[in-house]
């Protein structure tokens, strides 16, 4: 996805709201992890939320799906608030992947996928259900997997795979925590580029917000970045406002250099030395 078109398509966004955040809090014990975050998110938009490690970015996505419980705030997606639905009222608009996958499931691959058909299943399961299965299998060329069991696959194929029964959900918000850290390069495009083209052809009805701590990738997919810092947000925009030497330097402590996207080439960062202490 061209960077430039991807600005374009922010500018131009529609005004439906698909997930409002409104003065969240969380801690662990004694330590603010995030505090006092307010943002909205609308259909359409492709969002990282960028920072270093110990940003709060994992715990963010967590309590977008409630796998975590702020103290405080309010998080409502296509406008109901989360902390009065039920997992399977919540799995209809919200689907999540996690920063790893430790569960292993003695099943197929095609019955691992279509276990994210269960908040759209209710007695028994469609032709529907088994075109949609296939069909995700396919396009993230899975197909050769389809019938082996899931626990005996590596650790980048279990990443596809559960990034795909997160497809086959069909929800209107895809949370995705590092959604390519265990993949090889080419997965990780294939990956970042199916869930874009998702996105992008879903009529501007779905979103996808995706943590993520590798720069290139935020700029490269994205078409609006959250920076946090220190439990706040520091900066949220497009790319090209957002990730900049300044930024990068107070955020992350290292000196870089920015090329920005043309129409032959997305937004490059390159990161140079640590920034000591004093400098």
């Amino acid at each position: 996805m061209n960077n430039s078109n991807s600005e374009k398509a922010l500018s131009e966004r529609p005004d439906h709201e698909l997930v409002r955040v409104k003065e969240l809090k969380f801690c662990w014990g004694d330590k603010t992890v995030l505090d006092d975050l307010s943002f909205t998110i609308f259909s359409g938009q492709i969002v990282a939320i960028l920072g270093k490690n110990g940003a709060g970015k994992t715990t963010l996505i967590k309590c977008l799906n409630r796998v975590q419980s702020p103290q405080n705030g309010k998080i409502e997606i296509c406008s109901k608030d989360i902390s009065r639905q039920n997992l399977i009222e919540l799995s209809k608009s919200v689907s999540y992947v996690p920063q790893s996958v430790r569960t292993n499931f003695p099943m197929d691959v095609f019955d691992v996928l279509l276990l994210g058909r269960r908040p759209h299943i209710s007695w028994r399961t469609s032709s529907e259900d088994l075109q949609a299965v296939s069909e995700t299998l396919r396009k993230f060329g899975l197909e050769h997997l389809a019938f082996r069991r899931f626990d005996r696959l590596s650790g980048g194929e279990r990443q596809r795979v559960v990034i795909a029964k997160a497809v086959v959900q069909n929800p209107r918000v895809y949370l995705l925590d590092e959604p390519t850290s265990d993949l090889d390069l080419q997965h990780q495009l294939l990956i970042m580029e199916s869930v874009t083209d998702i996105i992008r052809n879903s009529g501007s009805s779905k979103s996808a917000i995706f943590a993520i701590h590798d720069i290139n990738t935020a700029a490269r997919f994205s078409d609006r970045v959250i920076l946090l810092h220190e439990g706040r947000i520091f900066a949220d925009g497009t790319p090209s406002e957002v990730i900049t030497q300044s930024n990068i330097a107070t955020v992350f402590g290292v000196e870089s250099k920015i090329a920005l996207s043309s129409s032959s080439s997305p937004m490059n960062i390159v990161i140079g030395e640590r920034i000591k202490q004093g400098d």
